[in-house]
């Protein structure tokens, strides 16, 4: 009896034959390396409306599960264009995205477009490897709070405030009253507290492989991808096709993957609750005025870098 190797042999012989030559090359050759491409663009924000959309664990947990859901892939590489936002949800991201690559032993690699900035570069830690185009926007490593103070407007108009509270730091920071000191220690307490959970994030994330001190790194500051990558805070510069063309071969392809409908889609959350949107609810004429200021909000942190 000839061994088995054998018969496998004679079999891959065909691929001699003129007439089904091409047809068993294409049985035994080696797949193309394929890589998903999960795209992670906007201002990162828990609550999100259908025309004020953020990015959020909610917004992209289907689209994560179905990058890692195939185990052939060589990888899976997140597209980031985002200024930052709530640092809750990036953190969510970003600990998604670390979990499923564990699970199913798929290494990630982060891409920076125009801006990986504040939580948009927490969610580049999410990569093994993190890259980035020379110009792009990194850093800014920190926290802000942001308002405005209406107490003079008020007052010049005549209105009179009326707040009522069981405890008396519930109506703490009101942007109507005039500000408390110890309301602005307790704000900057709870910052420093955020901050140093990011800061711990990068020590970790990029262990080994930053070079400048923690005082210059940490400050809120944001510089190019160039200048990034002498501090470490990036591995290299480039665009993702050259990249991961040139780790995993020519023949490599990149498939976007992107789950969600339009709309009025039926979708589920990140805790995979299904939900369906419909015009009545979203309370488009009580929206309205929130809308225009989260938009506001969302174009200040763009421009806060250039764009």
């Amino acid at each position: 009896m000839s061994h088995p190797m054998g018969i496998k042999d004679n079999l891959r012989g065909l691929r001699d034959q003129p007439l089904i030559g091409p047809l068993a090359k294409k049985l035994f050759s080696e797949p193309e390396p394929l890589v998903h491409v999960v795209r992670l663009n906007g201002v990162i924000g828990g609550q999100s409306s259908p025309f004020n959309p953020s990015l959020s664990l909610t917004s992209v947990a289907a689209d994560l599960e179905a990058a890692f859901a195939d185990k052939s892939v060589k990888a899976v590489a997140l597209a980031i264009n985002s200024p930052g936002g709530s640092p809750v949800q990036s953190a969510l991201i970003m600990k998604r995205v670390r979990a499923l690559s564990a699970e199913k032993e798929i290494p990630v690699f982060a891409f920076i477009e125009d801006v990986g900035a504040s939580g948009g570069y927490m969610l580049a830690l999410a990569g093994d490897e993190i890259y980035a185009d020379e110009n792009s926007v990194v850093g800014s490593i920190g926290v802000v709070s942001a308002g405005f103070g209406f107490k003079q407007l008020i007052d010049r108009v005549g209105v009179e405030r009326r707040v009522y509270t069981a405890g008396e730091s519930k109506a703490m920071l009101d942007p109507f009253q005039a500000e408390d000191p110890k309301d602005v220690e307790h704000l900057k307490s709870l910052q420093a507290e955020v901050h140093e959970s990011f800061k711990q994030m990068v020590r970790d994330r990029r262990e080994g492989k930053l070079t400048a001190p923690e005082s210059d790194l940490f400050t809120g500051s944001f510089w190019t991808g160039a200048k990034a990558q002498t501090l470490g805070l990036i591995d290299g510069l480039g665009d993702m096709r050259a990249i991961l063309k040139d780790k995993f071969g020519e023949k490599t392809k990149l498939k976007l993957v992107h789950t969600s409908g339009g709309l009025f889609r039926r979708n589920k959350n990140a805790a995979g609750v299904s939900h369906t949107a419909s015009p009545s609810s979203l309370s488009l004429d009580t929206n309205l005025v929130e809308n225009g200021l989260s938009a506001l909000e969302t174009r200040a942190l763009w421009s806060r870098f250039g764009l």
